[in-house]
């Protein structure tokens, strides 16, 4: 029976990490309701949407717990003077009437009882999909990440990556198995990295995105002194981790989504009770204890997504020799040129060892005569010096086939990310198909 409430989680200020924990550990236990952590950056309307879609029956918010209409619009959240109403309490407990016998309340659908979290995994744009993710999976993918990287309980784990994705909130639920209490920090610079290494809080490990650790990198940050740095969430260039390594850090890369509860495999191998393979289609698919149960209040995508216990990726790969997994770019984003079908991220990891490259991500833009062009936007390593197009198409037709050779470049200071440290390829394209 759908019978557990689910709680959207909006929450900004000081004490916002601290009540996202509680809210979370609750979740977990089974003490407390499930819940929908979402970003309070995010413009009205699209939380409208994200909220209309998954249907939460009430909403913590910094003026504590408020239960939704049946419509479920987060515009009832916010109406009037914004005041805490009868039916919520300071601390972000439900008021003296909302539901305590496990239904959902206020007319929303409930959600099963071993559901702990629901996460919209379609970032900032796009159609929402919901990723249910039990209290099991989630603590399964903590327990395996922790044991295959030999965590030492007294060590902390530094978040700087935001909650409401998989890859912030993974870190929270590794503190909690740990029995650690996570170190919160808002951007993860330099002077972060040096306070929490070498201050008294006992930070030994943190999870960022590759362009955070480029940026540290180059700043000089005292990366070594992490015990283990895990590193996911977009393509990582092989000069980075040659860097890294150079500079004394233990680094993890990893690959997984919120589908999976983060990253289920680790330096190319799949973490413990986790199998990967990849089908005639050549997509990567994954099963597990890790993975997510369904997608909120969407049958057809979740029939689609999941076959026979196995879920079926975005991302194109293999298994090398060697039996680790090579991920060769996502399946939305294969470019047809010419009649010839290119994978954007290869072009973007031969682009990377060009030397000339510190960045790159490559689109399809429509074009008249090829179907697609493929386009390159760059960050180049010396931005007084930057690459040519021919220079590039050169490089690049060394490795692949010349179909697969940018015919646009677009030179960029930095690649626009989402808060979840992925590339926003939204953004990108418009950037590529605008004259100039």
């Amino acid at each position: 029976m759908n019978n557990r409430p689910l709680h959207a989680v909006l929450l900004t200020g000081q004490d916002a990490p601290g009540r996202l924990l509680d809210a979370l550990t609750a979740a977990l236990d089974g003490t407390g309701p499930a819940i929908l952590p979402l970003d309070p950056a995010l413009p009205a309307s699209r939380l409208d949407e994200l909220i209309g879609a998954f249907a939460p029956s009430a909403i913590i918010t910094p003026d504590g717990v408020q239960r939704l209409t049946p419509a479920g619009r987060s515009g009832d959240v916010r109406s009037g003077d914004g005041r805490p109403g009868d039916d919520r309490s300071g601390d972000g407990r439900p008021g003296d009437d909302a539901p305590r016998d496990g239904r959902s309340g206020g007319g929303a659908p409930g959600i099963a009882p071993d559901i702990a979290v629901v996460l919209a995994t379609s970032g900032s744009t796009g159609a929402p999909k919901g990723a249910e993710l039990t209290a099991s999976a989630l603590l399964a993918s903590a327990r395996a990440a922790l044991d295959r990287i030999g965590a030492d309980p007294a060590r902390r784990w530094l978040c700087s990556l935001p909650a409401h994705h998989i890859s912030g909130l993974g870190v929270l639920v590794r503190s909690l198995v740990a029995g650690s209490a996570p170190v919160f920090a808002d951007r993860l610079e330099p002077d972060t990295v040096e306070a929490a290494v070498h201050g008294p809080d006992r930070v030994g490990y943190v999870s960022m995105v590759p362009t955070q650790l480029r940026r540290l990198l180059e700043a000089g940050a005292p990366v070594d002194r992490f015990d283990t740095i895990l590193l996911g969430g977009a393509a990582i260039p092989a000069d980075l981790l040659t860097a890294a390594a150079a500079a004394g850090a233990r680094v993890v890369t990893t690959y997984g989504m919120t589908e999976t509860s983060g990253g289920c495999v680790y330096d190319g191998l799949p973490l413990d009770g986790v199998r990967v393979a990849t089908g005639a289609d050549g997509r990567i698919r994954i099963s597990g204890p890790v993975l997510f149960a369904r997608y909120r209040l969407a049958p057809e995508l979740t029939s689609a997504a999941l076959d026979d216990g196995w879920f079926v990726t975005a991302d194109l790969g293999g298994l090398g020799p060697d039996g680790r997994l090579v991920v060769r770019g996502r399946a939305d984003d294969v470019i047809n040129t010419g009649g010839e079908k290119v994978v954007a991220g290869e072009v973007e990891r031969v682009l990377r060892e060009s030397g000339q490259i510190r960045d790159a991500v490559v689109v399809g833009v429509p074009d008249p005569e090829w179907g697609e062009r493929v386009t390159a936007l760059v960050v180049p390593a010396d931005a007084g010096r930057p690459p040519s197009l021919d220079q590039l198409r050169e490089h690049v037709g060394r490795s692949l086939p010349r179909y697969a050779a940018p015919r646009g470049l677009v030179l960029l200071p930095e690649i626009p990310l989402l808060s979840s440290g992925k590339p926003d390829r939204q953004l990108l394209r418009k950037l590529a198909e605008s004259p100039g």
